[in-house]
């Protein structure tokens, strides 16, 4: 039997899998943490350690007081996808680290600020992409859009016939499909 792989200039056998490139991937981690002060700012400085790009990141309440919901966005090679998920689990305020499915509810929020000349037109392209004029005066209005990131980048673009002004965009929230809950086996054990 002789060993897989070939060998470097060196003379030193290299793994084939170790050689391989692996194509970066959108992922959607959601990570039920301790709802206590300095918990963001240790899984940011996490990824900051390991060079993860994080592409966005929310935090919100639970039903449960005491815990909070991050979700986190990133796209890496498969290994770093993985990487990311043991790391965060070594972290004493995570309670659970998982992957969401492709499949899964993804939601971001948009308030876009455009000059206010021609407020009923502004109005007739919110209400093509579900949104609301929230705010208006002479000078401006502004809308709210909620949607996946497709329809938010779809809308933006949609206002820029309008001088757009400016724009604010949240991260994005994820929950899974179906009555699949995060932290139900965490909960039952606390009763």
């Amino acid at each position: 039997m002789r060993p897989e792989g070939r060998r470097n200039s060196q003379g030193i056998r290299v793994d084939p899998e170790a050689e391989a490139t692996h194509e970066p991937r959108m992922a959607v981690l959601s990570a039920l943490v301790k709802h206590e002060p300095g918990v963001l700012s240790e899984v940011s400085s996490l990824f900051s350690r390991r060079q993860f790009n994080i592409e966005s990141l929310t935090v919100g309440a639970t039903t449960d007081d005491g815990t909070a919901r991050m979700t986190i966005v990133i796209e890496e090679p498969e290994p770093g996808v993985q990487q990311a998920k043991k790391q965060l689990r070594k972290l004493i305020p995570v309670i659970e680290v998982e992957e969401l499915e492709s499949a899964a509810m993804r939601r971001e929020l948009a308030l876009i600020k455009v000059a206010g000349d021609k407020p009923d037109d502004v109005q007739a392209v919110a209400e093509m992409y579900g949104g609301d004029a929230v705010d208006a005066s002479t000078n401006a209005v502004t809308v709210e859009i909620t949607g996946s990131k497709q329809k938010i980048d779809a809308a933006i673009e949609a206002f820029e016939q309008f001088d757009v002004l400016e724009i604010v965009r949240t991260g994005a929230a994820a929950l899974e499909r179906g009555s699949k809950t995060m932290g139900a086996t965490t909960m039952e054990s606390d009763n």
